[in-house]
Parts: structure tokens; sequence; C-alpha cells
């Protein structure tokens, strides 16, 4: 189906004291767009791409699999160009708070 190069055959080993869970929160860690990081990531494809595709396997692990398939149609989106940037959090913020 799909060429994957496992990473048991190159230097850096898979930690054997992580569950697959913990395994996947480090990668949404490692995937998240800081808020300092907004503004320039946000119309990004491939880095909201990867984010959403974290999210989804975390997702997928605890068993939430409409969660999963809503963060994995939120990456195809990113990634086929059918979502644009979403309004800046902060601005949203503001805008609500002087209703």
């Amino acid at each position: 189906m799909f060429e994957v190069t496992p990473l048991s055959s190159s230097k850096s080993k898979v930690p054997v004291d992580l569950t697959d869970l913990e395994l996947a929160q480090a990668l949404v860690e490692r995937n998240l767009i800081a808020h300092q990081d907004w503004h320039r990531l946000k119309g990004n494809r491939k880095a909201q791409a990867k984010q959403q595709l974290a999210s989804a396997l975390v997702f997928l692990l605890k068993d939430q699999p409409q969660e999963a398939l809503e963060r994995l149609n939120q990456a195809v989106g990113w990634l086929d160009g059918s979502l644009a940037s979403p309004p800046c959090p902060d601005a949203q913020r503001r805008k609500a708070n002087q209703k």
C-alpha cells in the first residue's frame, strides 16, 4: 500500500516506556501551532494539516473515532485547499468582549 521507513532502522529508537497514546500526544505537542506563531503559520497548509493529523491520531487512540474523523477531514481540507485560515483568536475574543 505505502512504504514507510521504520524508525527502528535509524539511529534513534522509539522509547519503549511510552504508550502509543503518549507518543501521539508528544507528536501533538511538537506540531501544535503556538499562540505566538499563529499569525506566521495561519496559512501554512502543511503546518495546519500536521497539527490536525496528530490530533486525529490521539482521538483515534482514545477510541473517539468521530473526533478523529473530524480532525482528519480538517487535515484533508488544509491539504486540498478547501479550508482557509480561521479568524485571529485574539481579535475574536476582543470582538466578543465588546458586545
